[in-house]
């Protein structure tokens, strides 16, 4: 492949141009802004996720840059404490903290960071992008077929240009241009509430617990959480039809006498949609521009690092057949876990309606049942749904800590940037890529063996159990 043109440069554009580059094909990112967007917005990401990062590259520096989350409390109006789940683990099954609480110019500081080390990426900003033609020859011959021709516009200058491409990646966003220009539609999934972000660094430390704090009352749901050392961030759901709101009023219940510098205080109106199509010839759909999430389960910005993943060995595979598996794996999945946010939010912030009252007394006591602790802080993402025959898994394989050459590390450095096969004793089935036989040196935890019970595992590039 010669080239992949990526349009929007926030982290899920830049994470698919590391993926790529790591994998040798060439990219281009363009973007209509220098530098990345400097304010807080996504603040929350699983340790799946984060072991993306770790294929990326700056999961050991995200690391330093996040703290782990504690849990989650639900609160009544007056913030007395409805339920508490509490997270027992220091790290999940993939080798990191299940949930992972930061702020996100330090993730995107990093992942630029990450982007310049690598050669065969070109980074260009202050462009936008005006067209993408593809499938014919254009009049000046500059398209063969199958090609993409990207045309963008210098924002500064005003000059016209344009680039030849193998892929387009659009990966810019909620009013993505790129979603526009391939014709596809947003389907909504009848769920948006407008609410007030408000980001803040405390002139002490509040004391408050590690976890997130989830109000559940309809006169005013809200949630608190602790960033970093003295950053907050509080979230309140806005009325219908409310248009001003004191913010100190709303905080003053969280500060008592100290004080806070607000960074950003704004409005958004979460929604949950999913496009219709997330691909039309060479060109993709990744991230806000394929999916949104509403926040009640913090898998908005992980779910669009996950297509990037699914869909950068896919691409480097240079299979054209693996590229139809993209959308019909990771769309059922991006759907699955809109509907999940969809239903916390509304079992978590009880509503709007004259009913919400009743709902709050009776989902405080639901919550306590046994058995939904792990509901609570579920972090495990679904399966996967494989569509291509002879792939029979689905979920991702484990990553704990091994013994390799003499050194302990996680797994995937084992496995290699591609596919591998995972057996203890004799495989049972023929091997596919890197063979890793699990032994009691290789995993003196057991953790491997007690997974495999004696299987065979092929494992996709991305983690993936293709088969075992």
């Amino acid at each position: 492949m010669d080239r992949v043109v990526i349009v929007g440069a926030g982290p899920v554009g830049v994470a698919s141009a590391i993926l790529l580059a790591q994998r040798g094909i060439p990219c281009l990112v363009l973007d209509r802004y220098e530098e990345p967007y400097p304010l807080p917005r996504a603040v929350h990401v699983d340790d799946e996720v984060v072991r993306i990062l770790q294929e990326i590259g700056v999961a050991d520096e995200f690391l330093r840059v996040s703290r782990p989350g504690l849990g989650l409390r639900l609160l009544d109006g007056r913030h007395r404490v409805m339920a508490e789940f509490r997270r027992d683990a220091a790290t999940g099954p993939h080798g990191y903290p299940q949930a992972n609480m930061f702020d996100q110019p330090d993730l995107e500081r990093l992942l630029r960071v990450r982007l310049a080390e690598l050669d065969n990426v070109e980074f260009i900003g202050g462009a936008e992008v005006t067209a993408v033609t593809w499938g014919t020859a254009a009049a000046d011959g500059s398209v063969v077929a199958g090609a993409a021709l990207v045309r963008y516009t210098m924002i500064e200058s005003g000059e016209e240009c344009s680039v030849t491409a193998d892929v387009v990646l659009g990966c810019d966003g909620a009013n993505s241009t790129v979603r526009r220009i391939i014709g596809a539609e947003l389907e909504d999934l009848r769920f948006e509430e407008r609410w007030l972000v408000v980001d803040g660094v405390c002139d002490d430390d509040l004391g408050a617990w590690g976890g997130v704090h989830q109000v559940c009352d309809p006169r005013r749901a809200a949630t608190f959480m602790q960033l970093g050392m003295l950053r907050y961030r509080w979230e309140f759901r806005l009325h219908p039809g409310e248009s001003t709101v004191d913010v100190d009023t709303l905080l003053t219940p969280w500060l008592g006498t100290i004080g806070v510098r607000v960074v950003r205080r704004a409005e958004y109106a979460f929604r949950a949609r999913i496009a219709d199509r997330w691909r039309a010839g060479p060109v993709f759909l990744l991230g806000d521009a394929a999916h949104q999430t509403p926040p009640f389960i913090g898998q908005g910005l992980g779910a669009g690092l996950r297509d990037a993943y699914n869909l950068a060995w896919k691409l480097a595979d240079g299979d054209p057949e693996l590229l139809e598996t993209y959308e019909a794996e990771r769309k059922p999945h991006a759907r699955a876990q809109i509907r999940l946010a969809i239903v916390a939010g509304w079992a978590m912030t009880g509503g709007q309606d004259r009913a919400a009252a009743v709902r709050r007394v009776v989902l405080g006591a639901i919550w306590r049942l046994p058995g939904l602790k792990g509901l609570a802080l579920r972090s495990t993402s679904p399966p996967l749904r494989l569509v291509r025959r002879g792939w029979r898994a689905g979920r991702l394989a484990p990553q704990p800590s091994v013994v390799w050459e003499g050194r302990t590390v996680r797994l995937d450095e084992v496995l290699g940037a591609g596919w591998a096969t995972v057996f203890s004793g004799k495989a049972s089935a023929p091997l596919v890529g890197r063979a890793i036989e699990v032994t009691p040196e290789l995993d003196p935890s057991g953790v491997l063996r007690r997974w495999l019970r004696g299987r065979t595992v092929v494992v996709r590039p991305d983690r993936v159990v293709h088969r075992g």
